[in-house]
């Protein structure tokens, strides 16, 4: 039996206590929000802290006039589309699916049930709407980037480490999903060759493939890595940012969750911002709006993030004057 302390203790903890749950019994007006997501309870709790203050500061209060659904794949996304289908089976009014993954599952399974996003890249591009002002279907939500933030990265890593030549890109994909990085990597390639760099493609998805990819990249003499905004390199940010460690490589990654998991330093869209703008389009859309017709926005905010730990433990100095660029350095 869920007391009135067992409830307040739960929220709490976490909005999305448990990997299925549902809350508080909803009253008349409460409505109901699925959150299909394509990481684990602790990955979700910690994203979603920005989904959940924007939806307060709007005024919606779980137990009060919202409830809330959460399914979590653990990063197994081939289980995204029966979570998806059991959101839509529990008649949820809205589903918040914050990744591409997460975003085709409940597409496939919704029908007429309105979709938000909040860290897609090139929504357009992945055919997940049909245009950026006028989304169409009942999908819209937050772009996780913009044109040019792949190039800004290698940029990036080139004033970092001026010696660099030879840029190795990374290039997990999703399954389903096979032009998630097309764009970025001609965006690189085109940078690169301007620069007077040369760039190779190495895919790491396990510690399994280190020794492969270690004898590659030491044979070509790579001078740094960009790893590039894709699901599964997101997944893998713990493999990635360890390989790049051990590699005594200099990386640059999309996120500062890489940069939290042990990375160098990273360029790119502050999710917090981006999820907390996620909840303008849930509160538009419960109010009545059509998500057919509401432009999906880019994000608003940039950052870069270094790790002055992991500069050190690598040997990878970075000079004062760029250390002064960062918008927040990890001690």
């Amino acid at each position: 039996m869920v007391t009135r302390r067992n409830l307040v203790l739960m929220l709490a903890s976490s909005v999305f206590g448990a990997p299925v749950m549902t809350f508080a019994q909803p009253r008349q007006a409460t409505r109901r929000v699925g959150v299909l997501a394509a990481g684990s309870q602790v990955d979700t709790e910690k994203l979603f802290r920005g989904f959940l203050n924007g939806l307060k500061d709007l005024g919606y209060f779980e137990g009060k006039n919202i409830a809330f659904e959460a399914r979590y794949a653990d990063g197994s996304l081939n289980r995204l589309p029966a979570l998806a289908a059991e959101l839509v089976a529990r008649k949820v009014d809205i589903i918040f699916a914050p990744t591409s993954p997460a975003v085709r599952a409940a597409r496939e399974a919704a029908g007429t049930t309105p979709i938000v996003f909040a860290v897609v890249n090139d929504p357009v591009e992945r055919g997940i709407v049909a245009s950026i002002a006028r989304p169409g279907a009942n999908i819209t939500g937050v772009m996780n980037s913009g044109a040019g933030i792949a190039v800004r990265r290698l940029q990036l890593l080139k004033e970092a480490f001026p010696a660099t030549s030879r840029i190795a890109i990374v290039i997990s994909r999703d399954p389903g999903a096979t032009n998630e990085v097309v764009g970025q990597i001609s965006e690189v390639q085109q940078a690169a060759a301007a620069a007077g760099m040369e760039t190779m493609q190495i895919e790491i998805r396990s510690r399994k493939s280190f020794d492969d990819a270690a004898a590659v990249l030491s044979k070509w003499k790579a001078g740094a890595m960009s790893c590039l905004d894709s699901s599964v390199n997101w997944a893998n940010r713990d493999v990635l940012t360890e390989f790049a460690a051990k590699m005594k490589i200099p990386a640059i990654y999309p996120s500062r969750d890489y940069v939290e998991a042990g990375g160098l330093m990273s360029y790119g869209a502050d999710a917090d911002w981006n999820y907390k703008r996620a909840a303008t389009y849930v509160d538009k859309i419960l109010k009545g709006a059509n998500p057919a017709e509401l432009a999906v926005e880019g994000p608003g905010k940039f950052e870069l993030v270094i790790s002055q730990k992991a500069s050190i433990a690598s040997g990878a100095s970075l000079q004062p004057a760029f250390l002064k660029k960062a918008d927040r350095v990890i001690l």
